[in-house]
């Protein structure tokens, strides 16, 4: 039994997510204990937050890299009303390609090309959420929806 191209892709993509996940230890815990001396000095309402995974305007950078992590890009801007950080935080997904492909078929009769929906899968990486800091504390964050992948509604392409 031999692998297609696209399955030989597949398989790569699950082994190397499965690798990364095994890397990923970073808690919320892990990171309580790392800026423990941070963490018991924010009031109990922050603390809460930052233990179910949380943030609001306000909130000190330490609290927000505790509750969310590192981010994985740090911007720096200023203007008229002074300086300002902003951490973006990346996401992933695959994204989805269906095409038409042909393959070769023996037949007793001699060889034609067999035609069939193929699937392709590229990994993509968008801005998950950003969050703006002025003078150590968040000053407004928002999160930002996944780029739409496939259109639910839309056919496979038709034959022709």
């Amino acid at each position: 039994m031999s692998l297609r191209p696209t399955d030989m892709s597949r398989l790569f993509i699950f082994l190397c997510s499965m690798a990364l996940a095994g890397c990923a230890t970073s808690t919320i815990e892990s990171r309580r204990n790392e800026k423990f001396s941070s963490y018991s000095q924010f009031p109990p309402e922050i603390q809460q937050l930052v233990d179910s995974g949380q943030i609001k305007v306000g909130m000190p950078a330490d609290a927000v890299y505790i509750a969310w992590g590192a981010p994985s890009d740090v911007l720096q801007s200023e203007d008229e009303q002074g300086s300002r950080t902003t951490w973006l935080y990346h996401d992933s997904y695959m994204e989805e390609r269906r095409f038409w492909n042909y393959r070769e078929v023996q037949s007793p009769h001699g060889s034609f090309l067999e035609r069939f929906l193929d699937t392709e899968y590229s990994p993509r990486r968008f801005i998950r959420a950003e969050i703006t800091f002025e003078d150590g504390v968040v000053k407004q964050w928002r999160t930002l929806p996944r780029p739409d992948v496939i259109n639910r509604s839309r056919k496979f392409p038709e034959a022709r």
